[in-house]
């Protein structure tokens, strides 16, 4: 069975008056969509502990790298990668208060700070030279021009607090080509949802 996979990801959900409470579309009959069963699963538990901190744990991480089965007559996938996203930065913040919390302002700052570093390094690179082409001349890639434009985005972001926000980064799309003439799509996929982890913490 193919399965379909979120990036990035990609709001508020301090309240569960959304979709993710009262439940998705669904596609037709003979489209694909989301697994109802495994989205309502997911859903709940991530309501569950946002709504009591004692419930088992749900992390932004594990929110931004969820997946799910896809299923004829499943859920829309874009209403569910809407509730998703909010979910993300949910998660995010209260992470954020709880280590503020826990270690102080201070500490937030400082693993902020460190996770920035790392990712301007990469940014910093010049064009043509932020990502590993794939190995395989028949791979699909994104096409370099398009993702180094983003980069230069979100280094001015960084540098100079230009105006961006998550949501761009987890709905940006590249062209594909082919093989060595673009990135390694799982290297720039992985960069970006780092990104998006900043950015929903910082935001």
């Amino acid at each position: 069975m193919e399965l379909v996979n979120r990036r990035g990801g990609r709001g508020t959900v301090a309240h569960t008056d959304d979709s993710a409470a009262a439940g998705f579309d669904r596609v037709g009959r003979g489209d694909l969509g989301y697994s109802p069963k495994q989205v309502e699963k997911f859903m709940a538990a991530a309501r569950a502990y946002l709504e009591d901190s004692s419930a088992p744990a749900v992390t932004s991480h594990q929110v931004r790298m969820v997946s799910f089965d896809a299923v004829r007559g499943g859920f829309d996938a874009s209403e569910v990668d809407a509730a998703l996203d909010r979910l993300e930065d949910a998660f995010a913040r209260r992470e954020r208060e709880e280590l503020i919390e826990r270690s102080g302002e201070e500490a937030w700052l400082r693993e902020i700070g460190q996770l920035a570093g790392v990712l301007r390094g990469r940014l910093a690179r010049h064009d043509g030279e932020r990502f590993r082409r794939p190995s395989s001349q028949k791979a699909p890639s994104y096409q370099v021009q398009d993702v180094d434009a983003l980069c230069v985005r979100l280094l001015d972001y960084l540098e100079n607090g230009s105006p961006m926000s998550a949501d761009e980064v987890r709905t940006a799309v590249f062209r594909t080509v082919t093989g060595q003439e673009g990135y390694e799509e799982t290297q720039v996929d992985a960069f970006l949802d780092r990104v998006v982890e900043l950015m929903a913490a910082i935001d």
